[in-house]
């Protein structure tokens, strides 16, 4: 590790000891965010009542749908910079990292205009209930509203990232995760502003999350030093990350489509219902603290030494991602549904609510691994530069599984249990697809840097 600029060898040295240095502060910034957001619901669930955590439930799957694409492009802009590391092109660098910046920025501006115009349209078209449709538009105007700032520090974090730094990103994320907290006390209990001050909450610590994280940048003595003036749009460094990033942003387009058709079908159960599956998907977040670290790890390392021509890394990288995966994601996910009622009991003292989302919790929970097995494979892939194909695979085999379970089985068995099912059946299928992928990619991979 580079004391003075946060850099870590990624291609020389030891790999489990670097893969658990890059993944511990990413595993502790997921528990820190899934803290502060669970405090979130926690708070408006307690203080604001049952319809008032259904409401902000309800846009979830909606905002995930919106920023899938922005998100998938700062995969892009990580891979990027990772592989010119890796090659060591300083020039290359300094110019994906501005352009990085400016899409962050322009994207922001995109998707506040969205958020303020179609809000209402989205959340009518998954059939929000009535009676909590006026404050989940409210939410989601409000949330879309700070948009720049939540896109500026994803993608700065991202920038970090491919330069083996998830200490600083993990720190900031505290700093403004108990400012959030903080900020929803005040504004939920004192206050009394309901999902408006959740909302308002939300996009004040994400403005403070965006100034430190381009401070870091500013201040970098490395290669990946931000110089504000120079933000800029680079047609080929733009090409560079779009052709990795949309990808990946349309693959999480899609994901979030199943949700949302998904959410329209807890949606029918109700008020209740939906509450419950709000404070599952909380719950759910945790057991994916340890998977989605390692994938993360997966695509920066993968990343790297393909830009370094070491071949012979990138298998040992997704060997040793794909068990750490699969024993954090078992261990985690049964305690997370054997646990299931107390856990639910935080976010509500509702038992038809806990009922509902232990529903959930047993089908997902428990499950989940499955997830974190076609990730790592996803994100090996898209390391060594294959992102349209592994996109097209998971459209398949996510979305297309899911949505045609969706669409022809569950009508005829309209049951909570029955709507769950449709995630580990979606997984099992993508993973042993994305399986074959990597194995056929990385085998053309290896002959192309043999020739």
């Amino acid at each position: 590790m580079n004391r003075r600029t946060q850099s870590l060898d990624m291609v020389n040295g030891p790999l489990l000891k670097n893969m658990f240095i890059f993944a511990v502060p990413l595993m502790l910034s997921s528990l820190l965010q899934m803290l502060f957001n669970s405090a979130d619901t926690v708070i408006v669930g307690k203080f604001s009542g049952q319809e008032a955590l259904a409401a902000v439930g309800a846009t979830g799957s909606i905002v995930f749908f919106l920023t899938a694409i922005f998100n998938g492009l700062s995969v892009g802009a990580n891979v990027v910079i990772a592989r010119m590391i890796g090659r060591g092109e300083p020039d290359g660098i300094h110019s994906a990292v501005h352009t990085s910046y400016f899409i962050a920025i322009a994207g922001g501006i995109l998707m506040i205009l969205i958020g303020q115009v179609f809000s209402k349209q989205m959340l009518t078209l998954v059939a929000t209930p009535a009676n909590i449709i006026d404050r989940s538009i409210l939410y989601m105007r409000i949330f879309f509203a700070g948009s720049i700032f939540m896109m500026v520090y994803n993608f700065g974090a991202a920038v970090l990232r491919s330069d083996g730094d998830t200490t600083r990103p993990t720190i900031f994320l505290a700093i403004s995760g108990v400012l959030n907290v903080l900020l929803n006390l005040f504004f939920v209990v004192v206050l009394e502003m309901s999902v408006a001050g959740v909302a308002i909450a939300t996009v004040i610590s994400q403005a403070v999350a965006a100034f430190l994280v381009t401070i870091a940048l500013i201040r970098n003595e490395g290669v990946i030093k931000l110089y504000p003036k120079q933000i800029s749009f680079d047609k080929k460094m733009a090409r560079d990350i779009i052709s990795i990033g949309l990808p990946a942003g349309l693959q999480g387009m899609m994901f979030s489509i199943s949700n949302v058709v998904v959410q329209s079908g807890v949606n029918s159960f109700g008020s209740a219902v939906v509450a419950g599956n709000s404070a599952a998907a909380n719950i759910e977040g945790y057991v994916y603290i340890g998977t989605g670290a390692f994938t993360q790890a997966a695509i920066t390392f993968t990343g790297q030494n393909a830009g370094a021509g070491n071949v012979g890394n990138i298998k040992r990288i997704m060997l040793t991602t794909l068990w750490l995966t699969i024993v954090s994601g078992i261990a985690i996910g049964f305690l997370g549904w054997y646990k299931g009622e107390f856990f639910m009991s935080i976010f509500t003292n509702s038992e038809e609510v806990i009922q509902a989302g232990m529903y959930r919790l047993f089908w997902v929970c428990m499950f989940l691994f499955l997830n974190g097995i076609m990730d790592v494979f996803v994100s090996s892939l898209r390391g060594m530069g294959y992102s349209t194909l592994p996109t097209l695979l998971t459209m398949t085999g996510i979305c297309g599984v899911r949505l045609a379970y969706l669409w022809l089985y569950f009508p005829l068995h309209h049951e909570l249990s029955y709507l769950y099912i449709c995630f580990p059946l979606s997984w099992t299928v993508t993973s042993i697809l994305q399986a074959i992928l990597w194995v056929r990619c990385y085998n053309a991979f290896k002959q192309r840097y043999a020739a």
